[in-house]
């Protein structure tokens, strides 16, 4: 199994550098880091787009590895588990522990989606992996491109991060396809029927 440290290099990787893009509500981020989240990590300090630019990829790294690993808790679930889950964290705060507890209700598990990462939550992953721990992760991880693909059928704007402008997959769905057995990833013509309704 890959250390911590090595999958925060990972993330940081597919993150990339520094984008402004004024259809991300994130706003300007620096190797997936928002302004809005060193905002809140440097409270008193005078952040703006030039601070977010400066951001080095260590800073990112142990950012993600103390405040999208370690204080949501995500070591206390099923290690096999533990690359998607902080992956999507980091993409999408507390929304990636609510796809992972709507799939424990679907399970037919006793828990709260309130996206928190709470004793009944620990619990119920690790009873969730014993039941089918060959497909929990993949489970996840469709439940993952899953949450993309509805997040775009909601926001029109975010569409171009769920398909390119060629009608491929974009890199939302490739991001989330990164974590799903290959015989669970969507064909092209799949993708391209699920995104046919978007204008």
């Amino acid at each position: 199994m890959k250390t911590v440290r090595h999958l925060a290099k990972e993330i940081v990787a597919r993150e990339g550098g520094f984008v402004n893009d004024p259809d991300d509500p994130g706003g300007a981020t620096n190797f997936g880091v928002t302004i809005h989240t060193l905002r809140r990590l440097r409270p008193g300090q005078q952040i703006g787009v030039a601070e977010v630019r400066a951001l080095t990829r260590e800073d990112a790294i142990e950012i993600y590895i103390e405040h999208y690993f370690a204080r949501p808790r995500i070591a206390e679930l099923p290690e096999p588990l533990w690359p998607t889950v902080f992956d999507m964290f980091v993409n999408a705060g507390a929304n990636a522990v609510r796809i992972l507890q709507r799939l424990l209700v679907q399970m037919g598990l006793e828990v709260s989606v309130d996206g928190v990462i709470g004793p009944q939550t620990i619990a119920a992953t690790h009873r969730a992996y014993d039941m089918a721990p060959a497909h929990l992760v993949d489970a996840y991880g469709i439940a993952r491109r899953d949450y993309y693909y509805s997040l775009a059928d909601r926001r029109p704007a975010s569409r171009k991060f769920a398909r390119r402008r060629d009608g491929g997959k974009g890199g939302w769905i490739t991001r989330a396809e990164e974590f799903i057995a290959p015989r669970f990833h969507l064909t092209d013509a799949q993708h391209r029927a699920r995104t046919g309704g978007w204008s």
